[in-house]
């Protein structure tokens, strides 16, 4: 147990002769320590959890989500939680003590023959064994929950009355992105501030395609990728599209067909406020049962682009 922190971040009381532990706000890097009273839970037990809220059979077809490396029935002290599996979260993972990362990406998308560390995945794999911790991994399934990434989105934005923006059929309370509204209407110009300070910071910051003056009231949202929703986001009547990795087509026509308005933002900024939401629900989970886990959100930018020049 990481004494050092431990201090820093616990604060507890007695009742009864029993220690109650008073969590901080889940916030940027916030480490939560486990009661001492509580059970350890197992790989398997928090497998178990992760699976029931971001079921696997909501991926997508062509996604690869759940466990990638791990013994199920080592102990779980502490999870990780991060959207991109790199080098750089996997050290701070174990440097922190994690015995779990979880994170949004998959280390492995498409299938593979073998995970020799003459490859950079390879080492990534062989990383994470040498040093006790397993990998976990929730992405379209974890975009299509109740709640989910985009509700994460959308709450960050101070948005409510939240909808899937792409239903699924046979489960419409669950599906890709959300629509929600504003309490308020503001003009676009102050909604893209807002979206500004509601994400981390980015050198690609925050792109805006729209008349400045035009009010925004009911907003669509989807974390991560997603110019190929534009059907859905005019057929909810949104005024305004939050998501990432907008491309120049897609958004012109979409513009141009009358569209909403766009706000582009980093593909890891979107996805980002997840971690959080995550991290409290497996606690609340585990809680009842008379176990827990202490957790952290990785604030390490993980987000490939570094600078942003102005061209002329």
């Amino acid at each position: 147990m990481n004494l050092r922190l431990e201090a820093r971040f616990r604060e507890s009381e007695r009742s009864n002769g029993r220690v109650r532990i008073k969590y901080r706000a889940a916030g940027p890097g916030n480490l939560l320590r486990m009661p001492e009273t509580t059970t350890v839970p197992t790989l398997r037990d928090v497998v178990a959890i992760l699976e029931r809220v971001y079921d696997p059979a909501w991926a997508e077809s062509w996604d690869a989500v759940g466990l990638v490396c791990g013994d199920p029935d080592e102990p779980v002290r502490t999870v990780a939680f991060a959207v991109d599996p790199v080098a750089a979260v996997i050290d701070e993972a174990l440097e922190r003590g994690a015995d779990l990362l979880v994170t949004h990406h998959p280390l492995f998308l498409r299938g593979v023959h073998g995970v020799p560390a003459t490859t950079f995945k390879g080492r990534l794999v062989h990383k994470l064994i040498r040093g006790g911790a397993a990998l976990f991994t929730a992405h379209t399934n974890a975009d299509s929950a109740d709640p989910g990434v985009s509700d994460a989105l959308a709450q960050a934005l101070g948005l409510h009355d939240l909808r899937p923006l792409e239903p699924r059929a046979a489960t419409p309370e669950l599906g890709i992105g959300r629509v929600g509204e504003l309490a308020e209407s503001e003009a676009l110009s102050a909604f893209a501030a807002r979206v500004a300070a509601a994400l981390p910071a980015t050198s690609g910051g925050v792109r805006v395609a729209g008349d400045p003056d035009r009010p925004v009231r009911r907003v669509a949202v989807c974390g991560g990728a997603g110019d190929t929703l534009f059907g859905a986001v005019r057929s909810s009547g949104a005024d305004v599209y939050v998501t990432a990795d907008l491309r120049h087509h897609p958004a012109s026509e979409a513009l141009e067909a009358g569209g909403p308005a766009l706000v582009d933002v980093a593909h890891w900024a979107s996805e980002w406020p997840w971690l959080n939401h995550a991290a409290e629900m497996l606690r609340s989970e585990l809680g009842p049962a008379g176990t827990n886990v202490d957790t952290y959100v990785s604030t390490l930018v993980t987000d490939p682009w570094t600078a942003h020049l102005a061209v002329g």
